[in-house]
């Protein structure tokens, strides 16, 4: 179904997973600390920039070492922070005395009625960099529904990239995304002539899918469905950035949820090939860098094509890596897009549980292998600022890793001292994004068997019981338990395989094992005992409560 990860092998090597959930908590603890002294720290100020004094927003530098004063910081960071240390279990409405979800909404715009990247910019330049943040704002909705201000923000900004959608529409009826982006005030696409954004298409489909399931209003599932059909009619890879995986999951549950017909396994596909002629390369690695497994970790499999066009003006082409350099060897994977991949595309399989066995090898590997992107997990010749000791636990990450650099394979680094505009290459911006891979990620008591919970990154999903996808990267049979936290110590359960539409376990107490075979995947839905069960139109209830939408009939 996912035609490179074919090429994966079954556990990577060497298998060496980090404690994820540590790794985002401690981060948590780390870059929210106005006590921290140390080298560059505290990293985070109060913005009082508007006048307004502190406690109205807060910042976090892109990387470690970077400005630390004033509006100088990015939504794609900062609420990314807060989203990361709410799915790994903590509260940031009231964590340090603080509600930060709400300073969170520094970032909207009263009058252009968007949520945008940084305070006081306009709309109109990055189609990513301005749909992005909107995903961020509506997963802080759906995880904190009590904050109403949120909500609010969330359906005013829903409603204006709904008339986005339709403004760009041509006379077939569909949305025109082959645009670098889109100008508010006119209502008109923004061209460049140096690039574009097409896989906005994908990001505009979950942003108003997800308007339509928490609000009700049909329009925002016309626009969801109409910039799904962009993406159906398009005959190239549109993969930009980060967005094309919020495009696929939308496609494979609406498909599950509406009875639509999109091509999901053509726009997954497109994440992972690198055929992208919108930013050549652009995927998700498929080889062993040095003597490392990188199998898994999203970004550029070529380190060539429109990234190199869109460098700060401190950089030009002239500054591309050559074989003078040792770079000849190409590849640049990054933290951001690796972490932010797994949480978009995990909960497909809930609703096309065919992807489930390439997806949860795929995983696999993008977990075990993004401690690279760390620099507790390279020697100092082998990443660009070993000379950095102030993360004594090495919870901030390198921008990206390179397959080669000055000789030495991989290479954790990023784009800072290489195009000389920073001192430091670990980048806060991606390293907010360790709370996705923190809070879906349950290990086992096997090595190599981890259970992926399927509904943490699933917002305003339907109603669900726990789902977990789990895989047995071994050629013998594993005996597991079951996730059962916070379930109840007494509670007792019937375990349902969606891939195989079987009960695999009945009357299952917290203390039961799952036999799990020789590579064997399965999509657990953990339902009460004794749910009763009724079938209808291709779907299987518990309760009333769906479990499988592909459900055989007879």
């Amino acid at each position: 179904m996912i035609r490179s990860v074919k090429r994966y092998p079954e556990l990577p090597t060497p298998y060496s997973m980090r404690d994820w959930r540590w790794v985002a908590e401690r981060y948590d603890e780390l870059v929210f600390d106005f006590e921290r002294r140390d080298d560059f720290f505290p990293v985070i100020w109060w913005d009082e920039s508007d006048g307004r004094g502190p406690s109205h927003a807060f910042g976090l530098p892109s990387y470690v070492g970077g400005i630390r004063t004033g509006d100088r910081h990015e939504a794609i960071n900062c609420v990314a922070a807060v989203l990361g240390a709410t799915l790994c279990g903590r509260d940031k409405r009231t964590d340090r005395g603080q509600n930060w979800v709400q300073l969170c909404l520094s970032y909207y715009d009263e009058g252009q009625h968007l949520f945008l990247n940084r305070r006081k910019i306009r709309a109109g330049s990055s189609f990513w960099y301005e749909i992005y943040p909107h995903i961020l704002l509506y997963s802080l909705v759906d995880c904190y529904p009590e904050e109403s201000r949120l909500g609010e923000i969330m359906e005013v900004t829903a409603r204006e990239w709904q008339k986005a959608c339709e403004a760009l529409k041509g006379t077939d009826g569909v949305p025109d995304f082959n645009h670098v982006s889109f100008d508010f005030s006119t209502l008109k696409p923004v061209d460049n002539g140096r690039w574009r954004e097409p896989d906005a298409a994908a990001g505009v489909a979950w942003l108003e899918y997800m308007a339509y399931m928490k609000f009700g209003d049909p329009i925002f599932l016309q626009a969801a469905l109409d910039a799904l059909r962009f993406l159906e009619h398009a005959h190239e890879n549109p993969f930009y950035e980060n967005l094309l995986p919020f495009g696929a999951f939308v496609a494979a549950r609406v498909n599950a949820e509406l009875g639509e017909t999109f091509a999901v396994e053509r726009f997954v596909n497109w994440c992972f090939d690198g055929d992208s002629t919108a930013r050549p390369g652009w995927g998700v690695i498929d080889s062993r860098w040095g003597d490392m497994d990188c199998h898994g970790l999203q970004g550029s499999l070529t380190d060539w094509g429109q990234r190199w066009d869109r460098l700060s003006a401190n950089a030009s082409h002239d500054a591309l890596p050559s074989s003078a350099d040792g770079a000849n060897e190409s590849g640049y994977a990054f933290t951001t897009n690796t972490f932010c991949i797994a949480g978009a595309l995990l909960p497909l399989v809930r609703y096309d549980p065919s992807f489930a066995p390439d997806i949860a090898r795929w995983l696999l590997h993008l977990a075990n292998n993004a401690r690279l992107f760390y620099p507790n997990a390279l020697p100092a010749k082998q990443q660009s600022c070993a000379f950095f000791r102030s993360d004594e636990d090495a919870v901030i990450a390198y921008e990206g890793l390179r397959r080669k650099w000055d000789y030495q394979s991989p290479y954790a680094t990023g784009d800072p001292i290489r195009y000389s505009w920073g001192s430091i290459d670990l980048g806060l911006y991606g390293s907010s994004h360790v709370g996705i891979l923190g809070g879906v990620l349950i290990q086992s008591e096997v090595d190599g068997v981890v259970y992926w919970d399927c509904l943490k990154t699933d917002y305003f999903h339907q109603p669900a019981f726990p789902t977990y996808l789990v895989y047995n990267p071994h050629f013998e049979s594993v005996k597991v338990g079951l996730p059962m936290s916070g379930l109840g110590q007494n509670c007792t359960v019937d375990v349902y395989d969606k891939l195989t539409h079987r009960w695999l376990a009945t009357g299952s107490h917290p203390d039961a094992k799952l036999d799990l075979g020789p590579l064997q995947v399965a999509v657990l839905v953990i339902c009460p005992v004794g749910s009763e069960l009724e079938g209808s139109r291709g779907k299987l209830m518990a309760n009333g409560v769906t479990i499988d939408f592909h459900y055989p009939e007879g």
